[in-house]
């Protein structure tokens, strides 16, 4: 069920554009009870894409670990969600599929990417782009702080976290992330719903996506928070609240995209 009847359209915009629709402070609460309520329409779907990021977290973690970079946790932490609405795709599909009246399956999630391959392959490279630079700048920040020093996994904490020149290094980072967090999130935060429903070019889903944001700067920084809350829950439980809250945003995302954008019908 879609939460668009309670929204009102924005300005007329050529065809080629969908109006996006003004939302209110508690709407971005409602999306996250609409993504609950598929989560429960589809809990072993929704259970097995959280136990994939559980288990994809865990193995990268250790990975790193084992090529002594235990000090790139944090930023790699950091830079998953930029790419995580492209993660969600299936859980996107989940979500349509309920909408409309179907009966989700673990291979048509899985598959949905078929549906538009290029835009969404497109749309991959702008967010894997968007995380190297991530990955990038904040090995430039620890080079600048801590010129010359590897930490291991034993003082990773010390060095990082509780060293003299912590605070600063952490300053630095956190504004740094989050220009590129608050610039992928203006381009992304419907732009993937929109490509696989639509079948848009990433141009078009893009600047749509924008416009939401300008559109409605209150509700979706308080979405844009909770996002941040609900998967840094799951980062800071070792994970394990990945299961959870993972499927549970990208099943909400699904909702905002509905209510955020126009209605048409699916492609």
């Amino acid at each position: 069920m879609t939460l668009n009847q309670n929204t009102a359209v924005g300005m007329n915009l050529p065809v080629s554009l969908p109006p996006v629709s003004t939302v209110t402070l508690d709407h971005p609460w409602r999306w996250i009870a609409a993504g609950w309520q598929d989560f429960k329409a589809a809990p072993g779907i929704s259970l097995a894409y959280g136990i994939i990021f559980l288990l994809a977290s865990f193995l990268l973690s250790l990975l790193v670990v084992s090529i002594d970079m235990t000090f790139f946790i944090p930023a790699l932490a950091a830079g998953f969600f930029l790419i995580s609405p492209l993660l969600a795709m299936g859980l996107y599909d989940v979500s349509r599929a309920l909408e409309l009246g179907d009966k989700p399956s673990v291979f048509g999630s899985l598959t949905a990417w078929q549906r538009t391959p290029y835009n969404l392959l497109a749309m991959g490279v702008i967010l894997t782009l968007a995380f190297l630079i991530w990955m990038l700048l904040a090995n430039m920040v620890f080079a600048i702080f801590y010129v010359g020093l590897t930490p291991d996994f034993n003082n990773a904490l010390d060095v990082l976290f509780l060293s003299g020149d912590s605070p600063l290094f952490m300053a630095a980072g956190i504004l740094s992330g989050s220009v590129i967090a608050l610039s992928v999130f203006c381009i992304s935060v419907i732009s993937v719903p929109m490509i696989m429903d639509r079948n848009a070019d990433v141009m078009s889903a893009v600047i749509t996506s924008v416009r939401c944001v300008l559109n409605n700067p209150k509700p979706l920084l308080l979405w844009a928070a909770l996002i941040v809350m609900f998967v840094g829950l799951g980062l800071v439980t070792l994970f394990i609240g990945l299961v959870l809250f993972m499927p549970l945003v990208g099943h909400a995302s699904w909702h905002a995209y509905r209510d955020l954008v126009q209605s048409s019908p699916s492609v």
